[in-house]
């Protein structure tokens, strides 16, 4: 009965820094063989996978985010964040939280819409 919940402010001014926290109930993110992943969805375009950090700790970024993209862990918390530094409004997109499970996003956040003004 795992569930994920994304929180974090709806509107992020260009160029300061987006962050958003993931909250996981039901099962710990430190449990093995689990990967906690971002993704987003731009308006009218397709899902973007963004990273991912591993239930070791270990972290990996799409290479088109990389430069900018950070994800990180508060285990007594239960939960994992996204910074994503130097936003414009192209960051504009609904952010979701996701468990990877066996190569697939099985269990899934229900998004937040981030906005970015100019």
């Amino acid at each position: 009965q795992v569930q994920l919940q994304e929180s974090g402010p709806g509107l992020v001014m260009s160029s300061q820094t987006l962050s958003l926290t993931c909250t996981v109930s039901g099962d710990s993110i430190t449990t093995n063989a689990y990967f906690w992943n971002w993704l987003r969805q731009p308006p009218g375009k397709g899902l973007e996978w963004i990273g991912y950090i591993a239930y070791t700790g270990s972290t990996y970024y799409s290479p088109s985010a990389k430069s900018r993209t950070s994800i990180s862990r508060d285990t007594s918390k239960n939960q994992f964040t996204l910074q994503l530094s130097s936003v414009t409004p192209e960051d504009t997109a609904v952010y979701y939280c996701a468990r990877l499970q066996r190569r697939e996003f099985e269990v899934w956040g229900q998004g937040t819409l981030v906005t970015v003004s100019e």
